[in-house]
C-alpha cells in the first residue's frame, strides 16, 4: 500500500501528467483540496472510489485517513494543488507517515505560476531583462516567514516575482514593492488559472491593487510581477540561439 502525492496542477483536469492519471484511476480512495481543485479532475478516480474532501480537515486527521487506508490494504492518492514541492505540507505529512511505516511517493505536477505564464504568453526570464525567478509568499493567516526571507530583500533583486497566497494583501505588498521595481512595473493576478472561472487582471503595481478589490478577488490567485511582463518587443538575443556561436554538431554513436 503506498499513499501517492500527486500534483493536481493548477485544477484543469487535462493538466495532469499522464502517471498521475494511472494513479488516479488505480487508487481506491482519494483525499483532495477541494478549495483549489477543479471538480473534473476527480472524473480520473475510478468509479466507486472513496473521495473525501481535505478543506474541513486538520494534519493529523488527513493522516488518519491514509492510515486507516494503509491498514485495509488500500493506495491513496493524495491531491495536491500545483506542485507538492510547493506548499503542499508535504514535509508535514511525509513524516508522519514515516512515523507510521507508511509508504509513500510524490509525482509533480503542473505549478500555478507556470501556468499563469502560459497563459499570458509569457517567458519569465527575457534575455538581459531578468534571469531568475522568485517563488514566495506573504505572511497574514499563516505561518511565520523566516526573517532573512523578507520581501524588501527579493524586491531589490529586481527578479522576475510570484507572490502565492499573497491576494488579500495586493495593496500592501504593491506599495512595498513599488520601492524596487518602479510604480510603472507589470503586474499581473491570475485567478484559478485553467479553470472555467479563470480570470486575468493586467495592470501596473500603481493600479494593481484596485483592480483586485473592484474584482472581489480573495484566494486562489497567482500574482506576478516584473519587468518580464511587459508586451514582448525587441530583446536582446540569447547565447545559446545566437547565429554566431560556434557550434559542434554531435558524433553519432559509434564514431
Amino acid at each position: 500500500m503506498t499513499v501517492h502525492f500527486i500534483g493536481a496542477g493548477p485544477g484543469a483536469a487535462d493538466l495532469l501528467t499522464v502517471r498521475a492519471v494511472t494513479l488516479l484511476r488505480e487508487s481506491p480512495v482519494c483525499l483532495y483540496a477541494g478549495t483549489y481543485l477543479d471538480p473534473e479532475v476527480l472524473g480520473h478516480c475510478a468509479p466507486g472510489a472513496e473521495l473525501i474532501d481535505t478543506q474541513g480537515l486538520d494534519l493529523d486527521e488527513i493522516v488518519e485517513h491514509c492510515a486507516r487506508a494503509d491498514a485495509e490494504g488500500k493506495d491513496v492518492a493524495r491531491l495536491c494543488s500545483g506542485d507538492p514541492s510547493l506548499y503542499s505540507a508535504l514535509t508535514e505529512q511525509t513524516r508522519r507517515l514515516d512515523e507510521r511505516g507508511i509508504g509513500w511517493d510524490v509525482t509533480p505536477g503542473v505549478p500555478a505560476y507556470a501556468a499563469a505564464a502560459a497563459v499570458l504568453g509569457r517567458e519569465l526570464t527575457v534575455p538581459e531583462v531578468v534571469q531568475s525567478v522568485v517563488l514566495t509568499r506573504t505572511q497574514a493567516r499563516s505561518t511565520a516567514m523566516p526573517e532573512s526571507e523578507a520581501l524588501a530583500d527579493f524586491a531589490r533583486t529586481r527578479a522576475s516575482l510570484v507572490l502565492h497566497l499573497a491576494i488579500t494583501r495586493i495593496r500592501t505588498l504593491a506599495v512595498e514593492l513599488t520601492a524596487e521595481y518602479g510604480a510603472d512595473c507589470p503586474a499581473v493576478v491570475v485567478y484559478r488559472v485553467s479553470q472555467p472561472q479563470q480570470q486575468i487582471l493586467r495592470g501596473t503595481l500603481a493600479d494593481i491593487a484596485d483592480q483586485v478589490e473592484a474584482a472581489g478577488l480573495r484566494q486562489a490567485a497567482v500574482v506576478l510581477v516584473g519587468r518580464a511582463l511587459a508586451p514582448a518587443s525587441d530583446c536582446a538575443q540569447s547565447h545559446l540561439y545566437d547565429p554566431r556561436r560556434e557550434r559542434h554538431p554531435m558524433s553519432g554513436r559509434g564514431a
